[in-house]
């Protein structure tokens, strides 16, 4: 896809991408015993032994990383439920099943960080590449025949999605409003260029003798 490989400034790089991802607020349960901690963006905790309790992403993979946690996965992160997904990704071509805003960049960094948290990781992680795989597919297909001027909708797209056909569809509206205006550049272009000549062909007005 054109937007995949754009290196206009409307496209965030992965890391990027996936750094935003981080604010994302998952379930955690703790072993230890900390006070609340406080954060610009919020307090969390106070953290108990076993008791569990959501916090950034960000934060509970440094927890994580210190062996003060353990994660609890996203409901919808289930083998179950990402199958059923999957299916009914495949069996239309023109919507796409909600999912969280983020949820690539949410598996990617539980797949690296907490493997061991997740029941069936390996089989979750070929499901959820899966339907990658097929949405970005179903985005291809659709955005190829889209018509509009001013604005593309379309429901339950992710970040990473997103990120992806933003550069396609700017050029592709830009394009479709230069073909839908035609006329009105010409009439523009057409009154400024006789304004511009009636200027130049104006009589001068003679100066006043004081």
């Amino acid at each position: 896809m054109a937007g995949q490989t754009d290196p206009h400034t409307s496209l965030f790089s992965p890391q990027e991408v996936e750094f935003m991802a981080e604010d994302e607020l998952v379930e955690i349960v703790p072993n230890m015993n900390m006070e609340q901690l406080n954060f610009i963006s919020g307090d969390f905790g106070r953290f108990i032994p076993q008791i569990p309790t959501k916090v950034p992403l960000w934060l509970a993979v440094a927890l994580k990383r210190r062996g003060k946690c353990t994660f609890r996965p996203p409901g919808w992160m289930s083998v179950d439920n990402l199958t059923q997904i999957l299916e009914a990704e495949r069996e239309s071509q023109s919507t796409f099943q909600a999912l969280p805003f983020s949820y690539v960049e949410i598996a990617r960094l539980l797949f690296d960080h907490a493997r061991d948290d997740i029941p069936d990781m390996y089989m979750v992680r070929s499901l959820v590449e899966d339907i990658r795989d097929v949405r970005l597919h179903k985005l291809e297909t659709n955005l190829g025949s889209f018509q509009g001027t001013s604005a593309v909708k379309i429901s339950n797209v992710s970040a990473m999605e997103v990120n992806i056909v933003r550069p396609f569809v700017i050029r592709a509206l830009e394009a479709f409003y230069k073909h839908d205006k035609p006329e009105a550049d010409v009439d523009r272009d057409t009154r400024s260029s006789r304004q511009q000549r009636e200027a130049n062909n104006e009589p001068r007005r003679p100066l006043r003798q004081r």
